[in-house]
């Protein structure tokens, strides 16, 4: 079912060469690719990319039950100490650390994608989910946009908008990853350009909203990019936003403190239409092993983190949009 890493892209540059509409996903460490055109998808995956979709819309009519038990706070704390260790070392600016968190609902994995409120959703095959508030990359003409997200608090606290915008660990943490994304975008195309810097999005987070922070930076890409998607891909991912800067040492450290596999999540999914492509960072993701449902989160650790606002953010993300 999965490809590996050099025959997934490989098959993303053909069906990009055909213009042949197709759904790809990708893990995290980029080892498994799934793409498939869009007329050979079986009715056990749906997607949505903002208006684009291919399952009806459902309302959701019965309450329901949503329980979470995220690790203990020690366990956070000590992981967290190691990154700002590797920090004061020079090892990596920004890392984004997350945890497996158990979690038990009276809705099945099928139940809560079909309800939940979110721009970018996927559901795979009953093996896993994401409802994401996060763009990766648009690509529409021969320009190339990506999204990235950095900052998240309570909509309801007092002047949250202003603290938010105005926390100096946030805006540090914010520039890195601007600054990670436009060299990355710099590898593929031209032209960088940070078009809007630290806008604000609410989204729906269970019983609360969430103000979340992100930028539009945009690039001039080849008039041949259709025949070179995969490579694009491989070139971007991981994704900046979660992972870190600089990359390439920062996702060693991930794989050493984070004590599980992250999978799927914190991979992209996404859709070439056969002109334009649009995609998505799978977080707030679900996944379920032997008939038990685990939702994984994080956020990003800086030099300024403190342990028990991050800890908080970790247990905030960790909800049903609905």
């Amino acid at each position: 079912m999965w490809d590996s890493k050099k025959t997934g892209f490989q098959k993303i540059n053909q069906l990009g060469q055909n213009k042949t509409p197709f759904l790809f996903i990708v893990s995290y460490d980029k080892n498994k690719i799934f793409a498939e055109p869009l007329d050979a998808l079986g009715d056990d995956i749906f997607y949505k990319l903002e208006d684009w979709r291919n399952y009806p819309i459902e309302h959701r009519s019965k309450d329901f039950t949503f329980s979470k038990f995220p690790v203990d706070f020690i366990t956070y704390q000590k992981a967290l100490e190691e990154i700002l260790e590797e920090i004061r070392s020079g090892n990596t600016y920004l890392l984004n650390l997350t945890f497996k968190t158990p979690i038990e609902s009276s809705f099945t994995l099928k139940e809560i994608f079909s309800y939940a409120k979110a721009k970018f959703k996927l559901y795979f095959k009953n093996e896993f989910i994401c409802f994401s508030p996060e763009r990766f990359i648009e690509i529409v003409g021969n320009t190339i946009a990506t999204y990235p997200m950095k900052g998240t608090i309570d909509a309801n606290l007092p002047h949250a908008k202003e603290n938010i915008l105005s926390n100096e660990k946030e805006m540090a943490e914010h520039v890195m990853i601007v600054d990670l994304m436009r060299n990355d975008l710099a590898i593929i195309g031209s032209d960088v350009n940070v078009e809007q810097f630290r806008y604000i999005e609410k989204i729906q987070a269970g019983k609360k909203d969430l103000l979340q922070v992100s930028s539009k930076i945009t690039a001039k890409l080849p008039s041949n990019w259709k025949e070179n998607i995969g490579d694009l891909l491989e070139n971007l991912l991981p994704a900046g936003s979660i992972s870190g800067t600089p990359k390439k040492s920062t996702l060693s450290i991930i794989n050493r403190v984070e004590n599980y596999d992250r999978g799927f999540y914190t991979g992209v999914f996404g859709v070439f239409d056969g002109e334009s492509l649009r995609s998505g960072v799978m977080i707030r993701f679900i996944e379920q092993e032997n008939a038990k449902l685990f939702y994984k989160s994080g956020g990003g650790i800086t030099i300024d983190s403190d342990a028990q606002s991050e800890y908080e953010e970790l247990i905030d993300k960790i909800y049903l949009p609905f």
